[in-house]
């Protein structure tokens, strides 16, 4: 729709065009500020102000394609946008109507150009519930989230003094459960926490994000972080708490500048402090930094953490919920779970229970990584096929390569190998082919993936983390890690295999909390469905994927050798001689340590690992 007014007789058009930016961290990174700040620059010097409207704007997704740029009202879709680019779009897209074709979408699947964001198929088997204004709205501005119905559903429970028990039961229908990887019921948590007595409660949001590669909660927080707002401060409303503190993790520079811009904003509005909305309601809420521990993720670690204690986790029961935030009733969702309540509200239970499974209730937003076209954020409804996500969503495997193995809900997951990806995404339909949802991290691994260097690097990660609490996780952990290792090096015997399994059960069942307790699923899933790799480091010290070092040998092939000298330039260790123009050169095996800089360095591909 075009807008207009007179001024001395001359019709002027009025921001014809809005120019969406994604700034969430992805695009960040590829340097979409910058794209940010020469179009505000190139507009002014252009003398375009009147004519378009730039935007920042929360993540849309397609990650490894940044930066987004989207121009409204046609809805162009530009991918990889550089700040070099942007003269481009100005002359070419706003000044005389015709869009840059090269910055096109270009669907990984059919290999068709692809220009507007609705023709991308990346979004084609999505439902954006938790990330519905992610990329929508600029995230630094409340007014935007309040023209999207935001804050209308604390607002209606306000004015009309809606009975707690109401709004809990709602949720309860809806059948929302914990996007934390627990998969609790939100509802009954709710309800649970608010049936304690006590003259101070507390809401506590997790937003730490310690699975490495998840990356949902951060990006909705810096795409709406109003909507974690509001859910917080409804969430106090139900259990009679007047306080909540948002748990984020200290390096997230731009979720967390965007989160306390939102709680400012709040409060000049009147949402958040005293007498909310006129209401005799008052609920305030403020931010903790975390460290980044993994061990966080479990509750009561969480809990001690923000408190400014060390994280430990604690047995349980008492529950937070009883026993919580300073000896208080304490309720503690993470930022998904949070992301969906406003919406539910508005739109009722019934809307939301209508998407999903039987048990497993409306969309889950996963970090879709590894060796797979898109990479990035997407939010599909729980009951779709992992086959829908890797091929449909994501695009196939990068460089047409063998599918191998996914592996879901980060390291206290499993893998999935290829004979089971019509399992539907559910919380019990991955727990019984013994992975797990967990907080949403799905990495895709093709044939150049070694499945036992995979269990390691997941160990790995695991023992670092353990806060060393409990004997089981503190020790156990260290013990896989140390066999893995020495199967990896071609050192294991066949008898390590038995007592890989054996301990993992062990630890399962005697570790305090979640973090020992799920360490080693990505051992056991392996060792399930990838046994014949295991037995091949093993049995005869190789490796079929050609990952571990200490199994390799870096060869020079005679036939391809030029002797150009470069190999022997760039070894570190000098493992590698001859004369130059003489081929072949020569890798003294009892030398080289395996580091592959020749390998890369080659310039006609003489030079690989068997």
């Amino acid at each position: 729709m075009k807008l207009r007014f007179k001024e001395e007789n001359v019709e002027k058009e009025i921001n014809k065009y809005h120019i969406l930016v994604c700034t969430g961290a992805g695009c960040i990174s590829s340097r979409s500020n910058s794209v940010h700040k020469k179009l505000d620059k190139e507009i002014k010097k252009r003398k375009l102000q009147e004519k378009v409207k730039v935007f920042k704007t929360g993540c849309f997704g397609l990650c490894k394609l940044g930066p987004i740029v989207v121009v409204h009202p046609d809805r162009t879709f530009y991918t990889k946008v550089d700040p070099k680019d942007v003269d481009e779009i100005l002359e070419m897209h706003i000044e005389k109507g015709q869009p840059v074709e090269r910055l096109f979408y270009r669907s990984p699947k059919t290999n068709e150009v692809q220009k507007t964001i609705d023709e991308v198929d990346f979004f084609d088997y999505q439902n954006r519930i938790a990330l519905r204004n992610c990329g929508v709205i600029n995230p630094e501005d409340i007014t935007e989230y309040i023209a999207m119905d935001g804050y209308m559903a604390l607002a209606d429970i306000l004015v009309n003094k809606t009975d707690p028990k109401v709004i809990i039961e709602e949720i309860k229908q809806s059948g929302l459960r914990g996007r934390g990887g627990g998969g609790f019921l939100t509802g009954k948590k709710w309800e649970y926490a608010s049936a304690y007595e006590s003259d101070k409660k507390f809401v506590l949001c997790n937003a730490d994000e310690g699975d490495p590669g998840a990356f949902m909660d951060r990006s909705i927080l810096e795409g709406d972080p109003h909507s974690v707002i509001e859910a917080m401060i409804i969430a106090g409303y139900c259990i009679g708490a007047h306080k909540g503190y948002i748990y984020v993790r200290a390096e997230y520079e731009a979720a967390l500048n965007r989160i306390e811009k939102a709680l400012d904003q709040a409060k000049k509005m009147g949402l958040l402090g005293k007498n909310i909305l006129g209401s005799s309601f008052d609920f305030d809420l403020d931010i903790r930094l975390g460290a980044g521990a993994f061990v966080c993720g479990e509750e009561t670690a969480l809990i001690q953490s923000t408190m400014g204690l060390r994280g430990e986790p604690r047995p349980r029961p008492p529950f937070p919920a009883e026993v919580g935030l300073w000896e208080q009733p304490t309720l503690n969702n993470n930022v998904e779970t949070y992301a969906n309540i406003p919406i539910i509200l508005r739109k009722g239970a019934d809307w939301y229970s209508s998407i999903g499974t039987e048990g497993s209730k409306g969309t889950k937003v996963f970090a879709l990584a590894g060796q797979i076209n898109n990479t990035g954020l997407i939010e599909v409804p729980m009951g779709t096929k992992l086959k829908t996500i890797i091929y449909d969503i994501g695009g196939g495997i990068h460089d047409n390569k063998e599918f191998k193995a996914l592996q879901t809900g980060g390291p206290s997951g499993g893998c999935i190998p290829s004979d089971l990806l019509t399992t539907e995404v559910d919380y019990e339909s991955l727990a019984d082919i013994g992975s797990m949802m967990g907080s949403g991290g799905m990495i895709v691994m093709d044939q150049t993936d070694c499945m036992v260097d995979i269990a390691r690097f997941y160990l790995e990660f695991a023992h670092d983390e353990s806060c060393g609490k409990c004997v089981p996780c503190r020790v156990g952990t260290k013990r896989l890690l140390e066999i893995l290792q020495k199967i990896t090096s071609g050192k294991g015997e066949m008898e390590d295999l038995e007592i890989l399994e054996n301990l993992c059960y062990d630890i399962k069942d005697s570790s305090l909390c979640g973090l020992g307790q799920t360490a080693p699923n990505p051992v056991l899933s392996t060792l399930q469905y990838f046994r014949d790799e295991y037995i091949t480091h093993v049995k005869e010290k190789r490796c079929p994927a050609k990952v571990c070092n200490e199994l390799l040998k870096v060869v020079i092939s005679e036939e391809k050798c030029v002797a150009c000298g470069i190999c022997a330039r760039v070894c570190p260790v000098n493992a590698i001689t001859g004369e130059h123009k003489k081929p072949p050169f020569k890798i003294h095996q009892d030398v080289c340590i395996k580091c592959g800089a020749c390998v890369q360095k080659c310039p006609v591909d003489a030079i690989y690992k068997e």
